[in-house]
C-alpha cells in the first residue's frame, strides 16, 4: 500500500511546496518536473540543457541532442516550445499561394451554407468559412502576422471553430513539431448522481480508492479563474458539435483510455486529442475547494527530430515549408518533412485485428467474454446479483472488417443462448469507422428492417464534371470489382456516387441518369444532390469495405432472428458519439425505437445531446479527392484540354497540386461531404444542426471513473429498475414510487464500497499508466466513416 501512495501523492497533502512560476529568464533552462506528481509514470522525464540559451529553438535542439531516449519520450517546457513556434518568421510570399490551394477542396464540404447561417437549436457560433479564409489571406497580404505560427495557428483554428469532425486541416507548424500536454488528468463527478459534477484530480482519486482516506476535494480554480468556466471555454478547442460532449471530452474517461493512443488520451485538458495543438500556458495553477491550490509546469512532446535547428528560420526550411528558399545553417535542400503527405490514392482502410486475444489494455475494464484486439469492440455479461440477464456490447470504434462482424454476431448469438434477455450498448468514445460496419451492427440486431440511411452531396462543378464522366465511361455497373474493364473503374465504386448506376433513390429504387442524381436541387442558399441511399445488394461494396452487410450477398440469413427485442435494448453515449456511430445511432432510435442514455456533460440540470460528435455520414481525404480528379483524366484522355480549362485543374496542376499536403500534417486535409437526412424531413436539414436529447441524463461519480461496471449497472437500473435519471426518463423510471428510488439509492451506495473494496494495487497502477496516454493520429487507420480525435 505504501508504495502505490509514494506513487500517487495527493494534491492536498504537497499544497504548501508549491513551485513558484518561472521568470522570463528562468524558464528555458528549467526542468519539467514542477507537478506535485513528478514521481508519476505519467510525469513528464525530465530534459534540461547544460547551459541558457539565447534562442529557444536553439535550446530545444540542445535538450534534443543531450537526450538518452527516443524522441517520443522527450518533453521541454511549454513556454520554450511556443516560443520557438514564434520565432519562425512570416513566409509571405508563399502564404497566399498556399491559402488558395484549399479551396478546391473546400468546395466539397457539404454544410458551408448551413455553419455560415445555423439552423434554430444549434448549440455552436455560426462559422463563415470562406470569409474566414479570406479575412486570413487579407490579413497577409496586409501584413498582420507576426510570425509563420500566428498564420498557421488560425488557419487551424477556421477549420476547427466548424466543431465538424470530419472537416480538418492541421498546418504543420501548428501541429506537426509539438505537442502540448499538462502532467496532470482530471475528471468530473457528481458525489451522489444527482448534485451538479464538480472537476477533480484524477490522482486525488486513485489515491482514495486506493488508501480510503483524504476525500478528493473539488477543483474550484484554474489559473485564477472559475475552474468550470475555464473548461467549458477549453473545451471549445475540441472538435465536436455538442458543448456537453465537448466538456466530457476535457476529462479522464475509461472509454478513450481503452483506445490507446487511438483515442483522446487522458482528455483535452492534459493534451489528448485537439488539447495538443493549444499551448497551456508556461504553468497551470489549480485551486481547490479546502483552500489548498498546487502549480504544475506544462510541457510540450517532440513531434520531429531538432538535430541542428539553430532557430526558427532553419526549423521552418527544415520541416515546415519544403518550396521555401534554402538560405539558413541548415544549408541545401532538406528533404520534405516526414510529417507531411503527397497526394495519393485513398480507399477505405481495412484493419488486420484478431478477436483472440487483446493487444490494447483495458484498464477500468472487467475481463471480456469477447473481444476484438484493438478494443473497438467487446462483449460482457454483468455478474451482479440482480444484474444477471444483461449483456453489455460495448463498441468503441467502428473500424474493422469480419473480424469485427464475427465478435458482434458470436457475442450476441452466444448471450441470447445464455438466457441473456437485455442488452446495453455502450458508445463511449465511439469515432466512427467503416460506414458499412454501422449497417452491419444494425442488420445484426433489426435483421428484418431495411435500413434508411439517406445522405446527399454538396454540387459544384468538380463534382458534377467527375459524375459526369464517370456515369458515361463506365457504361455497365455492376462489374467484377476484381476485374475490371478498366483499373480505375475501381476508385468509382464501393460507395461513391459518381455513377449513377450505382447507389439507389430516396425510395430504394435505382437513378434513371447523373442529372436524376444530380439535378441539382437548390436547398438552404446552395446546390445538392438528390437524396442517396447505399445500395447494400451492390457487389462492389464488399471489397472496397470489407464488409458484407448480414442478409446480402454471402451472408444471407445472418442473423436468422432478432436477439434482443428493442423494449430490452439501450444505448448508453458520452457524446462523443460520430460519423459511423451517428449513422447507427439514427437507425437504432428512429427505426427500431430504442431508448437512449447519455452520461457526464456540463454541471447543469438540462438534457444532454446522444450523438455530439459530428452528424456528417462520410469524409473524403483530400488525396481521395486528387485521386477521383486524377482518375477522370485517365478515364476520359480525350477530354484533357476541356477539363484543364474547369476546376478540375485546380487539383493537378504541376505547379501547385502538392502544396496543401506538404505544408500539412499527415492526413489532416478531410472534408465532410455527405450530410446524414433524416426519414420524411421535407426541409432536408443535415443532422449534423438537428438537436436530439437523449431520453435520459446521468451524472458520473466517482466509482465510474475507475470501473465501468459501475456505469453499466447505472443504466440497468434506470433503463429497467425503476431508478431515476437527472432529466428525462427511460420506460417507466420517472414513475417509481419512493420505496424503489430507495432501492436503487442504495444499490449506488454499494456500488461506491465494492468499488473501494475491490481496488487493487495492480488495478490503480494500470490507471494510473493510462495517464500518460497521448493520441498519435499518425498510427490511426484512417476511413471514411471515422473522426479523428
Amino acid at each position: 500500500m505504501k508504495a502505490f501512495i509514494a506513487v500517487l501523492p495527493l494534491v492536498l497533502r504537497y499544497a504548501e511546496a508549491i513551485p513558484r512560476p518561472q521568470s522570463q529568464s528562468e524558464r528555458y533552462s528549467s526542468e519539467v518536473t514542477a507537478s506535485v506528481t513528478a514521481t508519476s509514470a505519467s510525469a513528464p522525464p525530465t530534459s534540461t540543457p547544460s547551459t541558457t540559451a539565447q534562442n529557444p529553438c536553439a535550446a530545444i535542439s540542445q535538450i534534443y541532442a543531450q537526450a538518452n531516449t527516443s524522441i517520443t519520450n522527450i518533453r521541454v517546457p511549454a513556454q520554450l516550445a511556443y516560443d520557438c513556434l514564434n520565432d519562425v518568421p512570416l513566409d509571405s510570399a508563399s502564404a497566399v499561394p498556399w491559402l488558395n490551394t484549399l479551396k478546391p477542396y473546400i468546395e466539397w464540404q457539404s454544410t458551408i451554407a448551413y455553419l455560415k447561417n445555423p439552423p434554430k437549436g444549434y448549440l455552436e457560433p455560426a462559422v463563415d468559412v470562406w470569409g474566414g479564409l479570406q479575412a486570413i489571406i487579407d490579413r497577409v497580404s496586409n501584413g498582420k502576422y507576426a510570425n509563420e505560427y500566428q498564420l498557421e495557428f488560425d488557419i487551424y483554428r477556421l477549420f476547427q471553430s466548424t466543431h465538424d469532425g470530419h472537416f480538418r486541416y492541421l498546418p504543420s507548424l501548428a501541429g506537426g513539431v509539438f505537442a502540448f500536454g499538462r502532467p496532470i488528468s482530471l475528471v468530473s463527478y457528481s458525489v451522489d448522481g444527482t448534485e451538479a459534477p464538480k472537476p477533480y484530480v484524477y490522482s486525488d482519486v486513485l489515491s482514495y480508492f486506493v488508501n480510503g482516506s483524504a476525500v478528493p476535494s473539488p477543483v474550484r480554480s484554474i489559473d485564477g479563474q472559475n475552474a468550470v468556466a475555464y473548461l467549458e471555454n477549453w473545451a471549445q478547442y475540441g472538435s465536436l458539435q455538442d458543448p456537453d460532449a465537448l466538456y466530457n471530452n476535457v476529462f479522464y474517461e475509461l472509454g478513450q483510455a481503452s483506445l490507446g493512443a487511438s483515442g483522446s488520451g487522458a482528455g483535452t485538458f492534459a493534451g489528448g486529442g485537439r488539447g495538443a495543438y493549444i499551448f497551456p500556458g508556461n504553468t497551470t495553477t489549480l485551486g481547490f475547494e479546502n483552500g489548498t491550490s498546487a502549480t504544475f509546469s506544462n510541457f510540450a512532446r517532440l513531434l520531429v527530430p531538432f538535430r541542428n535547428i539553430t532557430n526558427g528560420t532553419v526549423l521552418y526550411n527544415t520541416w515546415i515549408n519544403p518550396y521555401a528558399t534554402r538560405t539558413s545553417g541548415a544549408g541545401g535542400n532538406v528533404a520534405a518533412a516526414t510529417n507531411s503527405s503527397t497526394p495519393t490514392s485513398s480507399t477505405t482502410v481495412v484493419s488486420s485485428s484478431t478477436r483472440t486475444a487483446t493487444g490494447t489494455p483495458r484498464p477500468g475494464y472487467p475481463s471480456p467474454v469477447i473481444s476484438q484486439r484493438n478494443n473497438y469492440v467487446g462483449g460482457w455479461y454483468l455478474t451482479e446479483a440482480g444484474y444477471e440477464d444483461v449483456a453489455v456490447l460495448g463498441v468503441q470504434s467502428f473500424v474493422g472488417t469480419t473480424d469485427f462482424q464475427s465478435v458482434v454476431y458470436d457475442f450476441l448469438d452466444q448471450a441470447s443462448r445464455a438466457g441473456k434477455t437485455k442488452l446495453v450498448i455502450d458508445v463511449s468514445a465511439n469515432g466512427g469507422g467503416t460506414i458499412l460496419q454501422g449497417y452491419n451492427l444494425f442488420k445484426n440486431l433489426f435483421p428484418a428492417i431495411l435500413p434508411y440511411g439517406a445522405t446527399r452531396f454538396r454540387h459544384h462543378e468538380t463534382f458534377d464534371i467527375i459524375g459526369e464522366t464517370v456515369s458515361e465511361r463506365i457504361y455497365y455497373y455492376p462489374y467484377n470489382y476484381t476485374n475490371p474493364p478498366n483499373p480505375v473503374w475501381q476508385d468509382f465504386a464501393g460507395g461513391t456516387p459518381f455513377n449513377y448506376r450505382a447507389d439507389v433513390d430516396v425510395n430504394y429504387e435505382n437513378f434513371d441518369s447523373w442529372r436524376d442524381k444530380d439535378p441539382p436541387n437548390t436547398i438552404y442558399g446552395d446546390q445538392f444532390t438528390s437524396i442517396i441511399r447505399w445500395n447494400l445488394s451492390d457487389p462492389t461494396n464488399t471489397p472496397a469495405n470489407g464488409v458484407q452487410v448480414n442478409g446480402y450477398g454471402n451472408r444471407t440469413g445472418l442473423p436468422p432472428t432478432q436477439p434482443f427485442k428493442p423494449e430490452n435494448i439501450v444505448i448508453l453515449y458520452d457524446g462523443y458519439c460520430a460519423s459511423t456511430c451517428a449513422i447507427f445511432s439514427e437507425m437504432m432510435t428512429q427505426q427500431g425505437g430504442i431508448k437512449t442514455i447519455s452520461i457526464g456533460g456540463r454541471p447543469n440540470q438540462g438534457p444532454m445531446q446522444t450523438v455530439g460528435g459530428v452528424k456528417g455520414t462520410n469524409n473524403y481525404p483530400w488525396t481521395f479527392i486528387y485521386q477521383l480528379v486524377s482518375d477522370t483524366y485517365e478515364l476520359a484522355p480525350d477530354q484533357a484540354g476541356y477539363f484543364n480549362s474547369t476546376s478540375l485543374y485546380d487539383y493537378i496542376n504541376p505547379a501547385t497540386y502538392e502544396i496543401p499536403y506538404l505544408r500539412a500534417v499527415a492526413n489532416s486535409g478531410q472534408v465532410n461531404v455527405r450530410d446524414g437526412i433524416r426519414q420524411g424531413d421535407t426541409s432536408q436539414t443535415p443532422l449534423q444542426f438537428v438537436y436530439e436529447a437523449a431520453n435520459c441524463r446521468l451524472y458520473y461519480t466517482a466509482e465510474m471513473t475507475v470501473d465501468v461496471t459501475s456505469m453499466w449497472e447505472k443504466v440497468v437500473d434506470v433503463a429497467w429498475g425503476g431508478d431515476k435519471c437527472v432529466q428525462g426518463s427511460v420506460g417507466a423510471s420517472g414513475k417509481a414510487g419512493n420505496a424503489k428510488r430507495e432501492e436503487m439509492e442504495a444499490r449506488s451506495n454499494e456500488r461506491m464500497k465494492k468499488r473501494m473494496l475491490e481496488m487493487t494495487l495492480d488495478k490503480a497502477a494500470a490507471l494510473e499508466e493510462s495517464l500518460g496516454l497521448f493520441t498519435d493520429v499518425s498510427g490511426i487507420e484512417v476511413q471514411h466513416g471515422m473522426m479523428l480525435p
